[in-house]
């Protein structure tokens, strides 16, 4: 059919193509050769779809099974319409499983279930009102206390070294630890949990060996099994401050709506969202800015200036690079034919660094009036839940660390690592 029906801006291609798409087009060689696992898009997403963004904003990835969107607009308008697009595979692994992984993960009963992110309509707008509270910025605040009171603590300890591994020394474990107060969780289990939370990841991201999937299943069984060893004994007393108290007393009040296998999912995402999210954007955050020497001196001298400054990075670095979708129809991205029962990999990452949407989009501009259009926290009915308690640690990090070190630089010459 000719272009202007949705089908082939690029039929004529054809020569060259290696093999066609699951809607009868060509498959341009660019989107033949895409590889999210290949280091130009672990480095930089936005930067290895910049082609994309230009030539071929939808295309077809025979190497990955799914459907990559790379500009703003259409990531945006993906987000808006959860009908059209599901997120029910938000959480599907990217490496199929082997069974002796299956078999290990049967073994600690683990039945992790429906979560917010990857629930369908009508339960997910159900719970998520019946949970919201916890979220809102007057609950948040009596966070912020503890949130500076640990930020000045692990400074200390800094400031007398002279050189620290960020990362390692501080911005794992404060959100870790936020994370575990927000959630009411006790603070026994730092070292365990840390393990636990990077296996979740790479269970659902990553592209593990087959050994390497087992011991991740034997992480993640375990993580399962503590997670509902905490809950049972936070229901003998629900009563006080965090997110799953606060749900185990909704339970009460709405037991079809929040569920025990709800409960026991929940816990367990959450952990994961709120920390290890949070830890990552803030070390892109603090790599930009100390790379950025202008801008930091700027926040050093104006810190009204932070909140912006925090936007800003997690519109040019956030944490996370995409989510995905699944057509639940036949339809249109862009002008191309999605089948239905198509994947989605939507790259919020490379939407950030569109140029129709953002003035000089790969520019650290701290004074920038759009930056909060970033698609870092998603769009819509599945918007992230807890960004407002990410921005007030990153903003409060940010606050201590221009206080306190602002003469502080980068080690020159290192080689920065990503999780796969």
């Amino acid at each position: 059919p000719p272009a202007d029906e949705g089908c082939c801006p690029f039929r004529d291609a054809t020569s060259r193509a290696p093999g066609v798409d699951p809607n009868g087009c060509p498959v341009s060689p660019q989107a033949a050769s895409f590889d999210p696992f290949d280091s130009d898009y672990q480095l930089d997403p936005a930067e290895a779809l910049r082609w994309s963004r230009d030539q071929e904003p939808v295309f077809y990835s025979p190497q990955l099974g799914y459907w990559v969107v790379s500009r703003y607009a259409d990531v945006k308008a993906i987000f808006r319409d959860n009908q059209t697009f599901s997120p029910s595979i938000a959480l599907e692994k990217i490496t199929p499983v082997t069974q002796a992984a299956q078999d290990t993960l049967r073994r600690y009963g683990y039945a992790m279930n429906r979560t917010l992110v990857n629930e369908d309509e009508p339960a997910h707008m159900e719970r998520r009102r019946a949970l919201m509270k916890s979220f809102e910025l007057e609950e948040l605040a009596h966070h912020e206390p503890m949130v500076r009171r640990l930020t000045r603590e692990y400074l200390d300890r800094l400031v007398d070294k002279g050189e620290a591994d960020l990362v390692d020394e501080m911005l794992w474990e404060i959100p870790l630890t936020v994370a575990l107060h927000f959630l009411g969780i006790p603070e026994e289990d730092m070292d365990t949990l840390r393990e636990y939370s990077i296996a979740h990841t790479v269970n659902t991201w990553g592209r593990p060996s087959p050994e390497e999937q087992v011991a991740v299943a034997e992480a993640v069984g375990k993580f399962w099994q503590y997670a509902g060893r905490v809950l049972e004994k936070m229901r003998q007393d629900p009563s006080g401050h965090g997110w799953m108290k606060y749900a185990i007393r909704r339970q009460k009040e709405l037991p079809e709506v929040v569920t025990d296998s709800y409960l026991h999912s929940m816990m367990m995402a959450g952990i994961v969202a709120a920390h290890e999210t949070t830890a990552h954007a803030t070390a892109n955050m603090m790599r930009l800015l100390l790379e950025n020497r202008v801008v930091w001196e700027d926040l050093c001298a104006n810190p009204s200036l932070i909140p912006n400054a925090v936007e800003e990075c997690l519109r040019l670095s956030g944490s996370v690079a995409a989510w995905r979708r699944i057509a639940t129809t036949d339809t249109q991205i862009g002008g191309v034919a999605i089948p239905e029962g198509a994947k989605l990999l939507i790259v919020s990452a490379s939407a950030n660094h569109d140029g129709r949407h953002f003035e000089n989009p790969d520019a650290l501009d701290i004074y920038r009036d759009n930056t909060t259009d970033h698609l870092t926290f998603g769009y819509g009915s599945h918007q992230c839940m807890g960004k407002n308690l990410a921005r007030l640690e990153m903003r409060i990090f940010l606050e201590e660390f221009t206080r306190r070190l602002p003469q502080m630089t980068l080690v020159p010459d290192q080689t920065f690592t990503f999780v796969p």
